[in-house]
């Protein structure tokens, strides 16, 4: 990306630039699905493909500690080489130490690496997010996407011009592949900076017109569908990333293409909490069951089987609320293995409805079967001289509780003398 196409990074994900890690990283998941390719119509894929590069791009750069830091000193003029755009978290290379010592670069230096024509590593990969729901990832999955991306044009094999054609040097960086030029960084300081030729597109030449390949017209690439095949393995989690080998686009300036990389976005779930292996979800009791027991189906699991539980209440025993069952091998698979983690059920229990008990009679059976409270006699010094039957009405809560009387106790916290000129005073005897 040159200076010319430079964009706020903290804009593309809506962030301030005082965000946290913790910040960056959910406006990057909220940014990544809402501007995802195969979640906008097709005319509108390849401006989506665009955005979806940049978010990815401002995430691997903001969410590194070294790589926020090079960009908020110096933009994206300190990734041009490879940088943070290649994922290799280099920071400047030697060939921008060089501009800036001599005005030029090793492109200029025979001999040296980075020479235009001449193949670099594996190209850079494509972060792409994968939204998938705890179902599937439960199960596992495997999902059918056609992809197009860039290949060498095989009329020219890569070059771009016809066959027997001879590339032109390029006048304006004379070859090198790139430019040298200054660029402010404050009041009255620039910096110099080498950036690719925007002529030749940093290839050092170039092919006119007449002689540039008649199927890519000069691009060296062309477009080419394919289907790939994208495995979720049972028991995958948040944050894993499946990676397709060489499915990225091809450059011909790349001695291989890069990696599409999909990273696992899991879904909230209505019923089921995860973390690791295990799974949690809420049981919900009726007060007749919390007292008696029962034999139910107390869920559907991401499976689709029923759970099926039997409790049996010995004489006077009570499930109380918050009360927790733990269910071995019920949770999670575990990759590569046989193995489950397990569920833990959290017992909640429901009361009836008010109005249930219909007359007097009802309420007496109620109570007759009910164990009644049994207090003991008064202590000799504690029998009240004087009884009042007050009152009451029911709140939903305690924040009334010592509100506005400045005790921590109810709430509130203590409020320091503000008078900067105070001084603490001795109690007079």
């Amino acid at each position: 990306m040159s200076a010319a196409e430079e964009i706020d990074l903290y804009e593309v994900l809506s962030i301030s630039k005082g965000a946290t890690k913790a910040e960056i990283k959910k406006a990057y998941h909220k940014a990544a699905l809402s501007n995802h390719p195969d979640k906008v119509p097709v005319d509108q894929r390849e401006e989506a493909d665009i955005k979806f590069k940049s978010i990815s791009e401002a995430y691997e750069i903001l969410s590194d500690d070294e790589k926020r830091e090079m960009y908020d000193r110096h933009g994206m003029a300190a990734f041009e080489k490879g940088g943070a755009n290649g994922f290799s978290g280099a920071g400047p290379d030697l060939d921008d130490i060089l501009a800036q010592m001599f005005g030029g670069g090793m492109g200029g230096m025979p001999g040296m690496g980075g020479m235009p024509g001449q193949k670099r590593g594996k190209g850079k990969p494509e972060l792409q997010q994968y939204e998938v729901t705890l179902e599937e990832l439960y199960k596992g999955k495997t999902t059918r996407f056609a992809s197009t991306k860039n290949v060498l044009c095989d009329h020219c094999k890569g070059s771009g011009g016809k066959e027997k054609a001879k590339a032109k040097t390029c006048d304006t960086c004379k070859g090198r592949g790139s430019q040298t030029r200054l660029r402010p960084v404050g009041p009255g300081m620039v910096t110099q900076e080498t950036v690719p030729c925007s002529t030749c597109s940093g290839r050092g030449s170039f092919y006119v017109d007449k002689d540039k390949c008649k199927k890519c017209k000069g691009a060296r690439t062309t477009k080419q569908k394919k289907i790939l095949e994208l495995y979720i393995p049972p028991g995958s989690r948040q944050g894993e990333r499946i990676v397709l080998a060489g499915e990225a686009d091809q450059d011909p300036d790349d001695s291989e293409p890069g990696d599409i990389i999909f990273e696992l976005v899991e879904e909230d779930h209505k019923i089921f909490n995860r973390a690791g292996a295990d799974l949690q979800a809420e049981l919900e009791i009726t007060l007749a069951e919390a007292l008696t027991g029962f034999n139910r189906v107390v869920l559907k699991h991401l499976d689709g089987r029923g759970i099926s539980i039997k409790v049996e209440q010995p004489e006077g025993k009570v499930m109380r609320p918050d009360e927790i069952l733990k269910i071995h091998g019920e949770g999670m698979p575990i990759k590569r293995s046989d193995a489950k983690g397990d569920l833990y059920l959290t017992v909640s229990v429901k009361f009836p409805e008010d109005g249930w008990l219909k007359n007097q009679a009802a309420v007496e059976k109620v109570r007759a079967v009910l164990p009644q409270s049994d207090p003991q006699s008064p202590k000799p010094g504690e029998t009240p001289e004087m009884v009042d039957e007050v009152d009451f009405e029911t709140v939903d809560n305690l924040d009334a509780f010592g509100a506005d009387s400045g005790d921590p106790r109810g709430g509130a916290e203590w409020e320091d003398d503000e008078d900067e000129g105070a001084q603490a005073q001795c109690a007079q005897q």
